[in-house]
């Protein structure tokens, strides 16, 4: 039976999932699925979920995912009658136009690149390139990219490869997802967009976030501000267990090819539920084929943790980094605590400053834009 179908529910289950103004408790049994609505509000406009409902989750439940993501219950719920809906053929048909606001397809080299874009080359205030993080895309940069065009800045935001829109190249055929070939293909990319150094960076997540940093050390001079997302900055960040379920052999295989498995890490580490348009989003490239899951669990294996992080570490502190540099920090994050933001920015306090952003968790840009935005200009 495959995953990414319909399954029987074996057992009831209800949730609360809260939207702007109003939450829906699904109650579902084998035969039927009954609503009623209860009214409910979220301060920042996002689907809300009640902290209980996640940590009582089981750390790992393999078919767990079908009936415990409020989220993702629409695509995976066995509807009264399937031949009209329900099926992966119908949720791709749905959502394939979805989440390419700004997007483009750009060739570099024998590379692919999905990128987002906003504003103009004659933008007064300058240029801002925006790198995600594992296992998301450029998407969650979409309203933060369009405000702060309309504030007279040029943004780019790149969907990393064998991430979102982007190619997703078979390992061993011409990209193996190290932090050398992800280092040298954003060079590249960054050559045929003709951004101008030095310009704006913001990085945010793990894995491929932690390259946007390896990458700033490695080119100082191309970057004018440093602005930091919710990222692990220090020899201590805990690695999230998705992370360490993909190092895991076969174990890994299975997990990488979750086609939720994007939308839940994102939930995880919030405290909101995703709303159902927002989810289908990230869902699309691990519904459309198991290449996003294979890139990254290839970029899970091939990461060191420990060394990626030191570098980090060590090149940001005082008198190795002398880069304005801004952690605006999301801390209900659920993955980072605050004291990773607090202990990163007390090896260098002259360069680096914190700004937190209350009611946001690991994804800030997502939970609360306009929050983000606002340190982001004030920093700019």
């Amino acid at each position: 039976m495959s995953l990414l179908s319909p399954l029987p529910l074996l057992h009831s289950f209800s949730s609360t999932v809260a939207t702007k103004s109003t939450a829906s408790r699904i109650t579902a049994t084998p035969s039927k699925i009954r609503f009623s609505v209860i009214n409910a509000t979220s301060e920042n406009g996002n689907s809300g979920g009640s902290k209980n409902d996640r940590d009582e989750d089981p750390s790992f439940n393999p078919f767990g995912f079908v009936t415990d993501n409020p989220s993702s219950r629409s695509a995976i719920q066995l509807p009264e009658s399937p031949a009209e809906d329900g099926n992966v053929g119908q949720m791709l048909y749905r959502t394939e136009d979805k989440g390419k606001e700004y997007g483009s397809t750009i060739k570099s080299g024998k590379l692919r690149w999905f990128v987002r874009e906003t504003g103009s080359k004659e933008s007064r205030r300058g240029t801002i390139v925006f790198v995600h993080g594992a296992p998301t895309q450029s998407f969650s940069y979409r309203t933060v990219m369009s405000e702060l065009s309309d504030a007279g800045f040029h943004c780019f935001a790149p969907d990393w490869i064998g991430f979102g829109f982007s190619d997703k190249p078979q390992p061993g055929y011409g990209f193996n997802y190290t932090e050398k070939e992800y280092h040298e293909a954003f060079d590249k990319l960054l050559e045929v967009l003709e951004v101008k150094s030095p310009f704006f960076l913001v990085v945010q997540g793990f894995l491929v976030g932690s390259y946007g940093l390896t990458w700033a050390l490695k080119n100082p001079s191309k970057v004018e501000k440093l602005a930091i997302l919710n990222s692990p900055l220090t020899v201590s960040s805990p690695v999230p267990g998705l992370f360490k379920q993909l190092r895991i052999p076969l174990f890994g295989e299975f997990t990488c090819q979750n086609a939720i498995l994007a939308e839940r890490f994102i939930e995880g580490g919030s405290p909101y539920v995703l709303k159902n348009e927002k989810a289908d989003v990230y869902r699309l490239p691990y519904l459309s084929s198991g290449g996003p899951g294979f890139a990254l669990l290839e970029t899970a294996k091939k990461i060191n943790f420990g060394d990626t992080l030191s570098q980090i570490a060590n090149g940001f502190s005082s008198g190795s980094w002398d880069k304005p540099t801004l952690l605006a920090w999301g801390i209900a994050d659920k993955y980072l605590p605050q004291s990773i933001a607090e202990e990163f920015e007390k090896q260098n306090p002259q360069n680096v400053k914190l700004r937190l952003i209350e009611g946001a968790g690991h994804l800030p840009q997502e939970d609360w834009p306009e929050k983000v935005v606002a340190a982001l200009r004030a920093f700019f």
